[in-house]
């Protein structure tokens, strides 16, 4: 077993620095396609029947929480992003915001933008 993977690397190796550069290049650029975009911090507990365990993220039905770059995304896109979740969840018609946090989420998506939903 150790030996087939040691010989796996072995043959890596054995690529020319260009076609290793080529093929980094190339998985990096199908892994940043999205890496950037903000997104709605929920995750559920799978089979959970009590609705105030069922969320595990930040965001809640009626308080979205979403996790984005300030470089990359503006105001804009985020208050809308908002909105579509309160009205998806049916808790409000348009989203608040409450506070913003910082190195509170992912490495690239650093940053938290908390919402409540109002009428």
């Amino acid at each position: 077993m150790f030996c087939a993977s040691f010989f796996n690397v072995v043959e890596f190796l054995k690529l020319s620095s260009v076609k290793i550069a080529i093929a980094f290049v190339v998985l990096a650029s199908v892994c940043a396609c999205s890496i950037l975009d903000p997104f709605i911090d929920r995750r559920r507990n799978a089979g959970e029947r009590n609705p105030d365990l069922l969320y595990v993220g930040e965001s809640k039905p009626d308080a979205p929480a979403i996790c984005y770059n300030i470089l990359t995304t503006d105001l804009a896109t985020l208050q809308k992003m908002a909105d579509e979740e309160c009205v998806r969840q049916r808790t409000g018609t348009r989203a608040e915001i409450v506070k913003q946090t910082i190195f509170t989420c992912r490495l690239l998506l650093p940053n938290h933008l908390y919402f409540r939903c109002v009428p």
